[in-house]
């Protein structure tokens, strides 16, 4: 798996956070708080007009829509934002998607939560193949005092691994 965070693979907008926070399940390991949505392989979205059953000859390539679709492009038409829906591509489709805070309340200086955040994000690239299952996981730094990388790096490990539910399975036997 590759060590790398690509924009695919961070969380945004404002509804995917509020899903987060409403619907979302909750565990904590020392100065990391999270917050997530487990997305069973079976139920991870399929763009519109993309089948998932290709029939047999063709590739996956071969049954997408005409480049100058709008949905797949990314683009929206002229005067038509309402109705634009630019999303993932189905091969991103499958990835956990992750968004890190570090609150203003704790640490007035943006030069100490960019640090916490990079730290954050630094720690979940280099352990992210401990899950198996895509999620949408919001990391909160809840510890009012900059901890280092180490510390921070061994808490991500535990909270990665509860939330992989077979690899959890597996540490218990």
């Amino acid at each position: 798996m590759s060590e790398t965070l690509p924009k695919s693979e961070r969380l945004s907008g404002q509804a995917a956070v509020s899903a987060l926070f409403e619907r979302g399940k909750g565990l904590s390991s020392g100065c990391l708080r999270c917050k997530y949505i487990l997305r069973p392989q079976d139920q991870v979205s399929v763009l519109p007009g993309l089948d998932s059953s290709v029939p047999p000859g063709l590739d996956r390539a071969s049954a997408l829509p005409a480049p100058e679709d709008n949905y797949f492009s990314g683009r929206c038409p002229k005067n038509q934002f309402s109705s634009c829906n630019a999303s993932p591509t189905h091969a991103d489709a499958g990835v956990s998607r992750i968004v890190v805070s570090v609150p203003k309340r704790l640490f007035k200086r943006a030069v100490k939560r960019n640090l916490l955040k990079r730290r954050i994000r630094e720690a979940y690239r280099h352990q992210k193949g401990l899950l198996s299952a895509p999620a949408d996981i919001l990391f909160i730094y809840t510890v009012p005092e900059v901890l280092p990388y180490e510390v921070i790096y061994a808490h991500m490990t535990t909270i990665l691994l509860a939330l992989n539910p077979l690899k959890q399975s597996n540490l218990q036997v």
